[in-house]
């Protein structure tokens, strides 16, 4: 029997090939859509599920208060491992002080290479749990030793065993290597951590951490815990949140509490308000989670309206059926064996369109390293659960429905379908089209938040600006040398150092006084130290006041502020001001326009620079305009290579830089973007199916008005008015739905656009467009058809 409804369901793919190519080419495509989304919430997901530990390791937050405003993050002052340790030993199974994922110079002989790299405790190591391929897990307790990538490890050494070689860090440090581990997932949050060194030489290398030992208000460090149990992170946190409180002055040091972020929730709810978790990237999970399932649903539309739309020609088959005895079960599993036959050829296609887009767009488009896990029996499972459901739930509709004709009927020709047949497929393309230009009022508006971040005034110009990390010593200590050499090179126009970069803010201090400052508040300021010439490279815009200058030797002890800081300071006129910090008096000599050195998306941070060339570890090289970049870059790598032969020349553009605070959002965009244009694909191919099929059902109408005098355009527009009805509908009901959406989402900056009639305008239009393109050619084929042979059918 099952083998019979195999035969009659190719037997009917080969008879109507158009309506089988759409049937199958939209159900794929919607497949494929649900695949990528499905393998990319995965991916999502089971971030940091590589570590063992990953239900009971976590992180240590600072929530502070300043200026009114209450922030979370990740940075914690040294002395609170130490405390945690030993007065809640019961509490934490292991504790682990960290610094950033910095950049280092690491060498072997000439292979010299920079990449990332952390100082941690001992324990670190054990908690992520690391597969180690040689080597001791636990080598850290030795300062000497180091634990590198296997990516890492055969960059430096080939084929060589790299045990107990020595490599040379920041060309000024040699550490063995003690150990290598496999390498981090993709989708971990310790992947560009490409080797781990002992916690304890850095304390003895940098007189500055070392001093951090008892400095509870200097919060430069990351602290790791992992737990007993997977449900002690609310307890716990709700035991040691004061304990900052204990070492600090609330009148002087703010308001400060600590809590414990689960991993669990590292990747997608890293979002705080008022010290709470708030959201993240689970946002984005819920998004196209809905997106894929839109899109799938309209394929499954797409199958329903067509197979019901020609439920007429296939009437007297039932009929037939029923008359020689057919069960009205017999008939639905007909029905949906068809329907089963056409998800398993669409799936087919779907999982190579999968296959092919991966490397080649989608995992370059969403920044993942995603596989179709072939060797998953869990993999098969829901592919074929998903597949059952697609088909039963696509052919479900017609199945009962066409099941359902009565057979005297039928075969006496008194068949009707009824005024209200057509109903439920009108619905149906009400909800495509809903959904699609839903989805594309969302990437305008996506896109038009995009360009409005982008088009914010920065302060400075970044266009022909590289910078250089300091990372070796040799080049400290070497400013004006450094800075003449590159100048003569004829391709450099002028060179500053920074503790800094244009593209960030590393350092907020407390701590400051001025004359009419409120005795009870607490401001936040970021610092910047700058050498002489930073403002002259970066083109920063001097409101008030002057620049720094060589020809001041006061300068040591003078500040420049931001617009937001001279706002945070209610000063009316700064300049000549006296600012009190750190024990030192600080004169107001300049006020510059803001500079967006952090997220575009937000206000300016109130800012001071000020001069210490012993905090300075960013080097910024503005290039002369008017030369090609490859060649002043082939023009100053020798001066570096001079100053600092035994590192490589590395350094990033500060547009490029700039442009990365966007990608998030720009990912979002092209995302949805992509999604829109299929969701659009899908519901032209099932409109461009309806409109065939009309076409050939009114075929003795068209001919019969054809004969009466009626024109092309008549024809056109009488075949063409349904469907631009049913879609003004959709963008009624799309417009207020995306608005409500989108007003949601733009909430989330506090720099943003607003959103215009105008988006709802063109993107109604451009539905309405879509529709006519897709029906026209189908109704002009109609009308231009010969009436004579129309009506010679019968």
């Amino acid at each position: 029997m099952f083998q019979n409804y195999i035969k009659i369901a190719l037997r009917n793919l080969r008879q109507n090939k158009g309506f089988s190519f759409i049937n199958i080419f939209g159900l794929s495509v919607g497949m494929a859509v649900a695949m990528l989304i499905g393998l990319w919430i995965y991916d999502e997901l089971s971030f940091d599920t590589c570590h063992e530990n990953y239900e009971t390791l976590g992180q240590v937050m600072t929530t502070q208060t300043f200026n009114g405003e209450t922030g979370t993050g990740q940075a914690v002052a040294i002395p609170l491992s130490e405390e945690l340790k030993i007065k809640y030993p019961k509490d934490f199974r292991k504790v682990a002080m960290a610094s950033w994922n910095f950049g280092h110079i690491i060498a072997y002989g000439e292979n010299k290479f920079s990449k990332d790299g952390m100082w941690v405790q001992p324990e670190l190591p054990e908690m992520l749990t690391l597969k180690m391929l040689k080597g001791n897990i636990k080598a850290l307790s030795d300062p000497s030793s180091i634990l590198l990538t296997e990516s890492l490890s055969k960059i430096l050494f080939g084929e060589l065993d790299p045990m107990n070689k020595l490599v040379k860090l920041d060309n000024k440090t040699f550490f063995k290597v003690a150990g290598v581990y496999k390498d981090l997932p993709y989708n971990s949050e310790f992947h560009n951590s490409n080797f781990f060194i002992p916690w304890d030489k850095y304390l003895a290398e940098q007189q500055w951490v070392k001093n951090s030992q008892t400095e509870w208000n200097n919060h430069s460090f990351q602290l790791f815990v992992q737990l007993n149990r997977s449900d002690d992170f609310e307890r716990i946190t709700a035991k040691i949140k004061d304990v900052p409180m204990k070492h600090l002055n609330a009148a002087t040091d703010g308001k400060e509490e600590i809590l414990l972020h689960p991993m669990c929730e590292w990747h997608l709810r890293s979002e705080f308000k008022n010290g709470h978790i708030s959201g993240g990237r689970i946002q984005f999970v819920w998004l196209f989670g809905i997106i894929g399932t839109f899109v799938l649903l309209l394929a499954c539309i797409n199958f329903m309206n067509l197979s019901t739309a020609r439920s007429e020609k296939r009437a007297k088959e039932v009929g037939v059926r029923k008359a020689i005895g057919s069960e009205r079960r017999q008939l639905i599993n007909q029905f949906l064996s068809e329907s089963l036959l056409v998800v398993f050829m669409a799936f087919v296609l779907a999982v190579i369109l999968v296959q092919l887009s991966l490397p080649t767009f989608f995992n370059e488009l969403a920044d993942k390293k995603i596989s179709i896990p072939f060797g998953n029996p869990v993999f098969w499972l829901i592919c074929i659960s998903f597949t059952l459901f697609t088909g039963l739930v696509s052919g479900s509709y017609p199945a009962f429905y066409l099941s359902s004709f009565e057979p005297v009927k039928v075969l006496k020709g008194t068949f009707r379908v009824g005024k209200y047949a057509s109903l439920p497929r009108k619905i149906l393309v009400v909800v495509q089209f809903t959904v699609s230009v839903t989805l594309i009022i969302g990437t305008i508006i996506v896109f038009k938040q995009i360009q409005y971040a982008k088009s914010r005034p920065v302060g400075y110009n970044r266009e022909g600006m590289i910078s250089i990390n300091m990372n070796t010593p040799e080049l400290y200590g070497h400013y004006d040398a450094l800075r003449n050499d590159l100048i003569k090179t004829g391709a450099v126009e002028n060179m500053a150092e920074s503790s800094s970069p244009t593209t960030g803010v590393y350092s907020n201090q407390i701590g400051f006084d001025w004359k009419g400052k409120d005795p009870n508040a607490i401001p936040l300021f970021g610092i910047v130290s700058v050498s002489w010439d930073f403002g002259k490279t970066v083109h920063w815009k001097i409101k008030e006041g002057r620049d720094f200058s060589r020809d001041y030797g006061t300068d040591t002890l003078s500040l420049i502020l931001n617009e937001a800081a001279i706002k945070l300071t209610g000063l009316k006129n700064p300049i000549g001001e006296t600012i009190k910090w750190n024990d030192k008096k600080w004169k107001i000599i300049g006020i510059v326009k803001d500079l967006v050195m952090e997220s575009p998306f937000r206000p300016i941070k109130p800012t001071v620079f000020l001069m210490n060339m012993e905090w300075v570890n960013i080097i910024t090289v503005r290039l002369k305009p008017g030369l090609p970049v490859r060649e002043s870059l082939a023009k100053i790598e020798p001066v570096f290579k001079r100053f600092n032969p035994g590192s490589p020349f590395d350094y990033n553009f500060v547009d490029e830089e700039y442009a990365k605070k966007f990608q998030s959002e720009e990912r979002v965009g092209k995302l949805a973007s992509v999604f829109a244009v299929l969701a659009i694909l899908i519901s032209c191919l099932g409109l461009f199916g309806l409109a065939s099929f009309m076409a050939e059902q009114r075929t003795k109408e068209i001919g019969v008005r054809k004969v009466l005098g009626a024109s092309v355009f008549n024809l056109w527009s009488l075949l063409s008015k349904d469907f631009i009805k049913l879609v003004v509908i959709s963008i009624l009901i799309a417009a207020p739905s995306a608005y409500f959406l989108l007003s949601n989402w733009l909430q989330n900056y506090e720099y943003r656009s607003e959103i215009s009639w105008w988006v709802f305008l063109v993107s109604g239009a451009g539905a309405i467009f879509i529709t006519l393109a897709t029906v026209s050619y189908q109704a002009i084929s109609a009308a231009l058809a010969n009436p004579v042979k129309s009506l010679r059918t019968e």
